[in-house]
């Protein structure tokens, strides 16, 4: 049965959203309706309730999801979140989003997302496990490390896989390192790890500023969303000359014209868990930071943050998602007619993709790669995913976004046409 929205009159649905992209991509390339109709939806969901015993003793109910969107051209990976609205339309968003970051980086993987209906920092840490566990039990139905391959998300990390690695090897009787991504380092994980989407955006921000004739270490930043991305990313501008003008967390919002001071800052938010009164700057309305000058703003938080009301105000040339859908369709809209360049989150926040394949592929062959490699290699591939696209886009006369669709879209559908139907 087709995947339906959950609420299909939202506005701002993102399931909705990442269908319509696909449309557009689709009609651009004069695709099949057959072809159009298999990739518009998952190719499998899977939904589960699952009880998890509290520390008081108290038996508590959970729901959690885990989504394939498309396995053609490898097996599929995808984060593990822990949300109070986690939603299945969300969930089906990301596993779409997953496929063509994917292809667009010429990964041999598929798209997957799934996760838990739950507000983690209500849980202890041994409740936290518990939950884990019993989730990667529910969903070992469909993961494998050639199968399906969890990664960390929104609220789960290194120590979430680590539970999942766990739990899957003692299930298997054996160490199963390739089963996740995103571990410690001492059970198979990779160098990296941690500034990886960082690093795959600041190579993305550095390309569309020369593309614009503009010199990186001459720009002018603003930052909304302060957390691991965020933050990292601010590092990274900062040591390349950038100036961080604004920069807003998940509730509020400070500005300074001068050029923050990035190490500071961080180590405000690190030590208050807020970028409220950090020393140096003026609070501003957080939705006010859409209207800071600036050459680059980054969007580095949740979906939806970039609405119209936001593109209207947005002085910037760039608009980086280092998010997963953070600008709405009315927003993209806007900002396409202005003429503002968005470097579209299928590329811009891959790089924590990319290093995942890095991983997988070290825990397969039992050989790890030393700091160099691994960031020469993400350089060299996000390098060449931005060229292609911006080739693309000058061809075809249209937008980062449609040309970054065009060309993911047209590997998956190469694949799954030369792959056939089976029976």
């Amino acid at each position: 049965m087709p995947a339906k929205p959950d609420r299909p009159d939202a506005p701002d649905n993102v399931w909705a959203a990442a269908q319509r992209d696909l449309d557009l991509a689709a009609e651009r390339l004069n695709m099949d309706e057959g072809m159009h109709r298999v990739l518009r939806v998952p190719k499998r969901e899977l939904e589960v309730h699952f009880p998890v015993t509290l520390d008081d003793g108290s038996v508590q109910a959970f729901t959690g999801y885990r989504v394939h969107h498309n396995l053609n051209r490898g097996p599929a990976t995808g984060g593990v979140r822990y949300t109070q609205d986690l939603t299945l339309d969300l969930v089906r968003a990301n596993a779409m989003l997953n496929t063509w970051k994917s292809a667009l980086l010429e990964v041999p993987w598929g798209g997957a997302m799934g996760g838990v209906v739950v507000n983690p920092r209500r849980l202890s840490v041994n409740e936290r496990q518990g939950l884990t566990r019993r989730y990667a039990t529910e969903i070992s139905l469909l993961i494998g490390p050639e199968r399906d391959i969890p990664t960390p998300d929104v609220n789960t990390g290194s120590q979430t896989m680590a539970w999942i690695m766990d739990t899957y090897s003692m299930h298997h009787g054996h160490t199963i390192p390739a089963i996740v991504t995103g571990k410690p380092m001492a059970i198979g994980g990779t160098r990296g790890r941690r500034e990886s989407t960082s690093r795959g955006a600041f190579h993305c921000i550095a390309a569309a500023c020369r593309a614009r004739g503009l010199a990186l270490g001459e720009a002018r930043v603003a930052i909304q969303g302060f957390g691991r991305v965020g933050t990292t990313l601010a590092e990274m501008l900062s040591d390349a000359g950038a100036r961080v003008v604004a920069i807003a967390d998940d509730r509020t919002a400070v500005a300074n014209p001068s050029g923050i001071d990035v190490a500071a800052a961080v180590d405000w938010i690190h030590r208050h868990d807020s970028i409220t009164d950090c020393p140096g700057t003026e609070p501003i309305e957080r939705t006010d930071l859409f209207g800071v000058d600036c050459d680059v703003l980054v969007s580095a938080g949740l979906q939806n943050q970039v609405t119209a009301e936001a593109a209207d105000a947005l002085r910037a040339g760039i608009l980086a998602e280092a998010a997963n859908s953070p600008t709405t369709p009315e927003a993209d809209a806007i900002l396409r007619d202005r003429g503002i360049v968005v470097v579209p989150d299928i590329l811009c926040s891959a790089g924590g993709l990319l290093l995942g394949y890095f991983e997988w592929v070290q825990d397969t062959q039992a050989f790890f790669w030393a700091d160099r490699e691994i960031a020469a290699e993400l350089e060299r591939i996000m390098a060449a995913a931005f060229a292609g696209v911006l080739a693309t886009a000058e061809r075809q006369r249209v937008d980062l976004r449609g040309a970054a669709m065009m060309v993911a879209v047209g590997r998956v559908a190469e694949a799954t046409a030369l792959r056939g139907l089976y029976p």
